[in-house]
């Protein structure tokens, strides 16, 4: 059951994901603040605070132009997540108690599996670039 659950939420993120275009990379930059805000204050959510923070990071890297090594049916489902997150929109309205947010923590979930490959080069190359920065006086 949970399987089958998992490859339901896989095909509908990469079916949203292929209709995503640069501009929602925009969308996702401008909205960093209030996606970020959804995970903080969103009880159950918060435990996704650390991965949700990475992935902003990533598609601002993406949308500066400064990392680009990711492919882009990975981004677009980062994209996708991210907005799917805080639309009004979704499968289970955020207002219903506890179950409310379930469904942005199951595409969130999955997602991550998804571009997990992905991630770990991004978080490498996020190691390097900071290796690569000379030290601040403080």
């Amino acid at each position: 059951m949970k399987e089958r659950l998992v490859n339901i939420i896989k095909r509908f993120i990469e079916k949203r994901a292929s209709k995503v275009t640069e501009s929602d990379v925009g969308k996702v930059v401008d909205n960093s603040d209030s996606i970020r805000d959804k995970f903080e204050h969103a009880g159950p959510l918060g435990r996704y605070i650390g991965d949700v923070k990475l992935l902003i990071s990533l598609v601002k890297d993406y949308w500066s132009g400064e990392y680009r090594s990711i492919p882009w049916w990975a981004m677009s489902a980062v994209v996708f997540t991210l907005l799917y997150v805080v639309s009004p929109v979704d499968l289970i309205p955020d207002f219903i108690p506890v179950i409310g947010y379930m469904d942005d923590a199951a595409v969130l979930s999955v997602c991550l599996v998804l571009v997990e490959q992905e991630l770990a080069g991004y978080k490498q190359w996020k190691i390097q670039k900071a290796k690569g920065k000379p030290e601040e006086d403080g």
